[in-house]
C-alpha cells in the first residue's frame, strides 16, 4: 500500500516582452516554444502546478494570472522569463503575489533570457523581495537539483501559514529548550497555539468505547511480535488505558483541528496515571487500527520547537513521518548518534513500511519502568537514509542544525554493549551513522532532542531556513 504524498502547489507564469513589434518579429517566436517546454518539464516534476496557456505580456495580463493563482493557493511563484521582458512588469507580479520566488531562465544564447533575468532580478534586490535565480535547462539534473529544494521549501512555509499547533501541559522536567515564545510563532511561522489540559486527555479517555478500545487491543496483538504482559506494570488493563489516552487524543486532536502537537506526560502522567507512548508511537505515523491515516507530528515532554521541526520536516518530505527522540549518546568509534527516546517513538521506522503487518512485527510492547506501568513501545529502527534535524534558540534567534545520515543496523557486538549500558531501561533507538564533526556538535547542539525522517532534505531545509529568518547550521556532509 503506498501513502498518498503532499505535493507543494506551485505557480508557474511565463513573461514576455510587451512590445508588440518586438514580440512579433523576435521574441515571440522564442517565447512560445519556451513556455510550453517549461509547463511540459514542470508536470513531470512532484508538484501540483498551475499555469496558463498564454504568455503575460500587460499589467492586465499579470494582474488575471495572479488572481488565479492566488486563487488556486499556490504557495510558490516560478516567474520563467525565457527571453527579454521588462523588469518592472515581473516585479509587478512578484510583489502582487507575496510568495516565495524563484526566477529561471536558460542557458541558450539566443534568447536575451539572462538580460531579462538579470534585469528583474536586479530590480527585487533594490525592493527587497527574496528570491533565487535559476540559469539552467529544462530537463536537466542541475535545474531540478536547485529548482525542487525551493520549491519544497516554500510548499513547508505555506503550509505552516494557518496551522494549529496543540499544547497538552506545560514544561517537563525543567527542560527549558522544549518551551518557546508563542507570539514569535505566530509572527515568524504564522502558527496558532491552542493551551490544553493533559488532564484532558485522561477525562476523555473514561469516554472512549469499549469496542473501540477491543479493537486497537486485538489489532496490537495481531500485529506487534510480542506483547509481554506481567501482572503488575503491564497489564491488560493497562495497556487497554494508553490505547484509550491514544483514542482520545486522536479525537481531541480531531474536534480542535490541530495540525500538531507536543503532551507533557512526565512526570504527572507517568507516575500517576499512565504513560502516552501509545500516541508517541502511532500519532506520527500513517497507521493505527482504524486504517490509514494522515500523520500528526507529537513531541514528547512538551517540546514545542521539537513538535515545530517534526512539522516542517514532515511538510518537507511531503508527508512522511517523523520520528523524535533523545541525542542520548555519540559513538565516536562508529561515528554514530544513538537517538532513543522515553518510552516509543514512531513505529513506521521499524520497519520502513506503510503495511502495520510488516512494519509491528519488529515492535515489541515491553513493560515501562515509569511508576504508573504500562507499555514502553520498543524496537530498533530500520536502516535507510535519514535527515536529523532541530530547531534551536540562541538569544531568541532561531537556528536549525542540519545533519544528513543513515540508519544502520549496529554490530552485535555495539548493540549488547549499548543494552549492558543501559540495563533496565531500554528503550526503542535509531543507530544513526553520519560525518558529523562530534566536537562541533556538542558546542553548537542546543537541544537534548532531535527529529529525523526518512530521506535526505538538506538543501530544501536550507532554502527553508533562508525564507524563513532561522541560520541554518549544516554537519555532516
Amino acid at each position: 500500500m503506498e501513502r498518498e504524498m503532499n505535493q507543494p502547489k506551485a505557480g508557474l507564469m511565463t513573461f514576455g516582452d510587451q512590445r508588440q513589434d518586438m514580440w512579433e518579429k523576435l521574441f515571440g517566436p522564442l517565447t512560445k516554444p519556451r513556455h510550453r517546454e517549461a509547463v511540459e518539464y514542470l508536470e513531470t516534476l512532484p508538484v501540483d502546478l498551475k499555469a496558463f496557456k498564454e504568455v503575460a505580456r500587460s499589467r492586465d495580463d499579470i494582474d488575471s494570472q495572479i488572481g488565479q493563482l492566488t486563487a488556486a493557493g499556490v504557495e510558490v511563484f516560478i516567474a520563467h522569463i525565457p527571453c527579454w521582458a521588462s523588469p518592472n512588469l515581473v516585479a509587478r507580479g512578484v510583489q502582487r503575489i507575496k510568495l516565495p520566488t524563484v526566477l529561471i531562465t536558460s542557458k541558450s544564447p539566443a534568447t536575451h533570457g539572462t538580460v531579462g533575468l538579470l534585469g528583474a532580478a536586479g530590480t527585487l534586490d533594490q525592493i527587497g523581495l527574496f528570491h533565487i535565480r535559476i540559469r539552467e535547462d529544462f530537463g536537466t539534473r542541475a535545474m531540478e537539483e536547485k529548482l525542487l529544494p525551493f520549491i519544497r521549501a516554500a510548499g513547508v512555509k505555506g503550509r505552516l501559514q494557518g496551522e494549529v499547533f496543540g499544547l497538552f501541559g506545560g514544561r517537563s522536567l525543567g527542560i527549558d529548550t522544549g518551551t518557546f515564545d508563542p507570539m514569535q510563532w505566530r509572527s515568524q511561522f504564522g502558527v496558532d497555539v491552542e493551551h490544553i489540559d493533559q488532564l484532558e486527555i485522561i477525562r476523555r479517555a473514561e469516554t472512549v468505547s469499549a469496542e473501540r478500545t477491543q479493537t486497537m487491543m486485538t489489532w496490537l496483538a495481531e500485529n506487534t511480535g510480542k506483547i509481554e504482559f506481567n501482572d503488575t506494570s503491564l497489564t491488560s488493563d493497562k495497556l487497554s488505558y494508553q490505547v484509550r489516552c491514544y483514542l482520545a487524543t486522536k479525537d481531541i486532536i480531531s474536534e480542535k483541528g490541530l495540525d500538531f502537537v507536543a503532551i507533557k506526560c512526565m512526570p504527572d502522567l507517568t507516575d500517576n496515571y499512565i504513560p502516552q507512548c501509545i500516541s508517541a508511537a502511532f500519532l506520527p505515523g500513517p497507521f493505527d487500527s482504524e486504517g490509514q491515516k494522515g500523520a500528526v507530528s507529537m513531541a514528547c515532554e512538551a517540546d514545542g520547537d521539537g513538535a515545530l521541526t517534526m512539522e516542517i520536516l514532515k511538510h518537507i518530505s511531503g508527508g512522511q513521518p517523523v520520528l523524535f527522540g533523545d541525542v542520548s549518546h555519540l559513538n565516536d568509534e562508529t561515528q554514530t548518534i544513538y537517538v532513543p527516546n522515553c518510552g516509543a517513538m514512531c513505529a513506521w521506522f521499524a520497519g520502513r513500511s506503510d503495511d502495520p503487518a510488516k512494519t509491528l512485527k519488529s515492535v515489541e510492547l515491553r513493560p515501562s519502568v515509569r511508576p504508573a506501568g504500562g507499555a514502553t513501545v520498543y524496537f530498533t529502527a530500520a536502516p535507510g537514509a535519514i535527515t536529523l534535524a532541530r530547531l534551536c534558540r540562541r538569544s531568541g534567534h532561531y537556528r536549525m542544525v542540519i545533519i544528513p545520515g543513515e540508519v544502520v543496523r549496529p554490530s552485535k557486538d555495539e548493540l549488547d554493549a549499548f543494552i549492558k549500558a543501559r540495563g533496565k531501561h531500554q528503550l526503542p533507538t535509531a543507530f544513526v551513522k553520519c560525518a558529523c564533526d562530534f566536537d562541533r556538535f556538542i558546542d553548537e547542539f542546543g537541544s537534548n532532542h532531535i527529529s529525523g525522517v526518512a530521506g535526505t532534505y538538506v538543501e530544501a531545509l536550507e532554502q527553508f531556513c533562508r525564507m524563513s529568518d532561522i541560520t541554518p547550521v549544516v554537519m555532516g556532509e
